[in-house]
């Protein structure tokens, strides 16, 4: 009896105050020094422009890069801050990197944009279909257009450290077994 095929895709439960980025990074770093390629973006908060808000940075995780992904609206404005056209002109190359095939990879959020088709739902597919896995965070917000973007294939994680790295340790063991499997045995 084979064991169960565990979800290729796991999203993180958010409220607006849960510290995500946080706990990405924690996650992040953790199999970084267990030896493990992890590619993707953690979200920064910036200067305050002129508006009085702080801009919204996205940290690649290889290489540091920051890019601004927030518009200023103005101090008054209440509206959505985030720059689709800035997350579209790092999303484009993005999807090109991961033919390198990172264990895992991690987005900030699956949100407005993902779930209307753009944002980072390229780099998302292109993901799943290379069979790496991927983390991310979901508000409730979107909570639904995550579910049907993602079908049986994802599981729900709430914003525990300790669950998050596992499901990531166990969605990364199978890639490795499936790799050593296919690795001819070298002779000495």
């Amino acid at each position: 009896m084979s064991p169960p095929i565990l979800p290729r895709l796991a999203a993180i439960r958010i409220a607006d105050d849960t510290a995500t980025d946080d706990l990405l990074e924690s996650v992040v770093r953790t199999l970084q020094k267990e030896g493990r390629s992890v590619a993707g973006f953690i979200q920064r908060q910036g200067c305050r422009d002129l508006s009085g808000h702080a801009e919204m940075l996205l940290e690649e995780i290889v290489g540091g890069r920051r890019f601004c992904i927030s518009q200023p609206l103005g101090r008054e404005s209440r509206g959505c801050r985030l720059d689709p056209r800035a997350i579209a002109e790092i999303a484009g190359p993005f999807v090109a990197s991961l033919d390198t095939r990172p264990d895992l990879l991690v987005l900030n959020r699956f949100g407005k944009g993902e779930s209307e088709g753009q944002g980072f739902r390229s780099v998302l597919e292109k993901a799943f279909l290379l069979g790496i896995p991927v983390l991310t965070s979901v508000k409730r917000t979107y909570l639904h257009a995550w579910e049907d973007f993602s079908g049986n294939c994802a599981v729900s994680l709430p914003p525990s450290p300790e669950i998050v790295l596992d499901w990531s340790r166990s969605a990364l063991r199978p890639a490795v077994e499936a790799t050593a499997a296919a690795s001819p045995a070298v002779m000495g």
